[in-house]
C-alpha cells in the first residue's frame, strides 16, 4: 500500500459501475479493509465510499448531459434502477435530474441584497436553503459571480421576500461569533464538504492553521487541497473560513479581502487581543 501505484488500482476498481465494497479492496491489495481504508483517506482525502460516491456523481452529471432521456442517464451512469439512481441524484446533484440536464435552467434561486458594515451583503436562497453569502463592495460585481456560480439557474431578485433572512445574515456580519439556525443548500465534492464541516467546529474567536484545518478534516497531507475549498465556500461567515490562517499568522487568501477577514476577527473575540489558536496551536 506503500505504492502509489496500488492507491492508482485501488481507484479504478472504485470507478467501476459497481464498484466493490471495503473488504473486497482489502483482498484486492492483500491488506485488511482497515488498512485500506486509513491508507487510502490519507493518500487522496476522502474514504474510498466517498471517492466510489462522488466518481459516480461525475458519471451522473456527464450522462444527464449526453443522454436522450433521463432513464437512459440512469443505466449509464452505472445504476441498476430508477429508485435508487433518484436518491442518489438528489445528493450529488442537489436538484432533479431534468433540472440538471437543463442546466439548471429549471432550478429557481432567489437574491436580495444588503448593506453591511463591511459594504455590500449578497445572499441567495433556494427552496432548501442559503446557497450563497457574499461580500463585496459593487452589487453588480456580486450578482455576476452568482451568475457564474450558477449560470443557468433562473436568478429572481427577491428584495421583501428574502428581507428577514438579509437581516439575519447582515447581523452575523457584525456579530460573527452569533449561531444562526438558518438552513444551508451548500453544494460540493466529498472533500469540500469534509472541509467545510471542520471548518464550522472551529469555536468563535479561534482560529488555525491551514495544516490545522487539514488534520481535523482527516487529510493532514492535503494542506492545499484544503486552502483550496476554503476558497470555494459559497456561504461567508456562515461557514467560518475567516477563521483560518497561514502557519506564520498572515491574513491572507480571503476570498472576501484580507481586511474584513481581519474586521471579523477582530468582532469575534471583541477585544483588542489576539485571536486563541487551537488546541494544537
Amino acid at each position: 500500500m506503500r505504492d502509489a501505484n496500488q492507491i492508482t488500482a485501488l481507484c479504478r476498481l472504485l470507478d467501476a459501475p459497481t464498484p466493490p465494497g471495503l473488504a473486497e479492496l482489502g483482498r484486492a491489495a492483500g491488506r485488511s479493509a482497515y488498512h485500506v481504508q486509513r491508507v487510502f483517506k490519507a493518500a487522496t482525502g476522502v474514504t474510498p465510499r466517498e471517492y466510489a460516491a462522488e466518481r459516480r456523481a461525475e458519471r451522473l452529471r456527464a450522462s444527464l448531459g449526453a443522454a436522450t432521456s433521463v432513464t437512459e442517464a440512469a443505466f449509464d451512469a452505472g445504476f441498476s434502477g430508477l429508485g435508487r439512481f433518484y436518491e442518489a441524484t438528489d445528493r450529488a446533484l442537489g436538484m432533479t435530474p431534468s433540472a440538471f440536464r437543463a442546466g439548471g435552467a429549471l432550478e429557481s434561486i432567489r437574491y436580495a441584497f444588503g448593506v453591511s458594515s463591511l459594504g455590500e451583503v449578497l445572499v441567495a436562497v433556494t427552496a432548501r436553503g442559503v446557497c450563497a453569502v457574499f461580500l463585496g463592495d459593487d452589487r453588480e460585481a456580486l450578482r455576476a459571480d452568482l451568475a457564474r456560480r450558477f449560470p443557468r439557474a433562473n436568478l429572481a431578485r427577491a428584495d421583501d421576500a428574502l428581507a428577514a433572512t438579509v437581516s439575519e445574515l447582515v447581523s452575523l456580519v457584525e456579530e460573527p461569533a452569533r449561531a444562526t439556525t438558518l438552513p444551508l443548500d451548500v453544494r460540493g465534492t466529498a472533500f469540500q464538504l469534509r472541509v467545510w464541516r471542520a471548518l464550522s467546529e472551529i469555536p468563535p474567536g479561534e482560529i488555525r492553521s491551514y495544516l490545522e484545518l487539514a488534520r481535523a478534516a482527516g487529510v493532514p497531507r492535503a494542506v492545499r487541497a484544503v486552502a483550496g475549498a476554503c476558497g470555494a465556500n459559497p456561504v461567508s461567515v456562515v461557514i467560518p473560513c475567516h477563521r483560518v490562517v497561514r502557519g506564520d499568522g498572515d491574513l491572507s487568501g480571503y476570498r472576501w479581502g484580507v481586511e474584513r477577514k481581519r474586521a471579523l476577527l477582530v468582532r469575534e473575540r471583541g477585544a483588542a487581543s489576539p485571536p486563541r489558536r487551537g488546541p494544537n496551536g
